[in-house]
């Protein structure tokens, strides 16, 4: 059967190139087994979740090139949970415990200080049925806690490889708060099960969620009714803090905003911490034939976002014409010169919008700088006839080194300068052809062409 894999950001901030990884990573996965994609929104916590943050969330993956078959919100789902928590209470696996957070605080510190374990000794699971109304008659309200069996967990983890986790370490984790809201795990686990989910990949800070997470299966649908698990490393500054969607900190809108490719973002999130050297790419179909889990690394995925800025100007100087074009037709670059400028120009971008600029010098109207205006006005006058082709700019150089004995900087820096307006830039043996003779020629002359 094909995979299905879900993402599960909350929409209380801008996703950052963090959940990127993982969203990439879930897409990758599925692209290359042709499985389903399903973006599912975890927002029961309806005072901090946002429409609009929803919304920026898919336009993010949709600009990574993320295109999700199914998208599920969590808000709307509440009667699934309540049908799957009637059935824990039935089954004795959910109960309803009283403690109150600093009560709980207390206890655990008097565990630490004995040497014992900080887990929640179930204290709850001996109130009588009369205990439980004096406490709620003193206006307290339970609670939930999933019961765990103290057995081994164990899974084959499609990073980590065999893995596993005592149960009997845990506490009874609490399922539904005292308001009756729910926590993550029990509506991700009844999700996974109506949605199919095949595998859950995610970060490696949920690896301690997954025995509980598997008794919740098990509990709900029965033995071996988990799905694959694969925890990645998590992707962090160079200086190895973590990432945080509410600071908004390199967050995939601001990325964009940044000209940064989205290619880029995407090699960048996937293959920084693996055995896989960072490189630019050309199609997340590309990446998904390269990426494996075998080759992602146990330590922290750091990386800097200075190297980030240089990847994606790599992106652009190898991109082609034909993933180009309809980019700088946005820019009003088209028609027969549109490929010639492409292949000029792309070598000299750091973002996409640098274009603008440079077709601003083969098709537009500049001031040209002149310096030693004898020499301009001699290469002026040997001007080769159109039409002109690439040779044209080597033709008529050494055309002037001939005749004025100049070469290197000296020969090259002033016409650059005349003809461009600019120090740096493209060959002008690609641009000059653009220009044109009757640019070239005015330009020469120090008139705005």
């Amino acid at each position: 059967m094909p995979p299905i894999v879900r993402f599960a950001p909350s929409p209380t901030g801008r996703i950052h190139i963090g959940n990127a990884r993982t969203a990439l990573i879930n897409f990758l996965f599925v692209t290359r087994d042709r499985g389903r994609f399903i973006l599912r929104f975890d927002d029961t916590d309806v005072a901090r979740s946002r429409k609009d943050y929803a919304e920026a969330i898919e336009a993010d993956l949709e600009w990574l090139g993320i295109v999700p078959d199914a998208v599920v919100h969590q808000s709307q789902r509440f009667g699934l949970y309540d049908a799957a928590a009637a059935k824990l209470r039935a089954a004795g696996r959910l109960y309803p415990a009283y403690e109150t957070a600093d009560e709980l605080e207390r206890r655990r510190k008097r565990q630490q200080a004995r040497g014992l374990p900080p887990i929640y000794d179930r204290a709850a699971l001996h109130l009588t049925a009369e205990d439980r109304a004096a406490l709620e008659a003193e206006g307290r309200r339970p609670h939930w806690r999933f019961r765990l069996d103290p057995a081994v967990m164990r899974w084959d983890d499609l990073v980590r490889g065999e893995s596993h986790i005592d149960a009997a370490s845990l506490s009874d984790p609490v399922l539904i708060r005292e308001d009756g809201t729910y926590l993550y795990t029990l509506p991700s686990v009844v999700d996974d099960l109506d949605l199919s989910i095949s595998h859950i990949i995610r970060g490696e800070d949920h690896v301690t969620n997954t025995a509980v997470q598997i008794q919740l299966f098990e509990a709900l649908a029965g033995s071996g009714a988990a799905p694959v698990f694969g925890h990645h490393n998590l992707l962090t500054t160079a200086s190895g803090e973590g990432l945080s969607k509410r600071s908004g900190a390199l967050s995939i809108g601001t990325l964009r905003e940044e000209g940064i490719e989205a290619l880029a973002v995407a090699a960048c999130a996937v293959l920084t911490g693996t055995s896989d050297a960072v490189h630019p790419i050309q199609s997340l179909e590309a990446l998904a034939a390269q990426f494996n889990f075998s080759h992602v690394s146990r330590n922290q995925a750091k990386f800097d976002p200075a190297e980030l800025k240089t990847l994606s100007a790599r992106t652009l100087h190898q991109m082609p014409f034909e993933a180009a074009q309809a980019r700088l037709a946005a820019f009003g670059i088209a028609g027969p010169k549109a490929e010639a400028f492409w292949h000029a120009t792309r070598a000299n971008l750091e973002t996409f919008h640098d274009v603008a600029g440079w077709w601003g010098v083969v098709a537009g109207e500049i001031a040209p700088l002149i310096e030693e205006a004898d020499f301009i006005a001699a290469a002026r006058r040997a001007l080769p006839a159109e039409p002109w082709d690439q040779a044209t700019w080597g033709q008529w150089t050494n055309l002037l080194k001939t005749e004025t004995g100049r070469k290197g900087r000296a020969l090259f820096h002033p016409l650059r300068l005349a003809l461009t307006g600019r120090e740096q830039g493209p060959e002008l043996a690609g641009l000059l052809p653009l220009i044109g003779r009757a640019k070239a020629e005015a330009r020469l002359s120090g008139r705005a062409a």
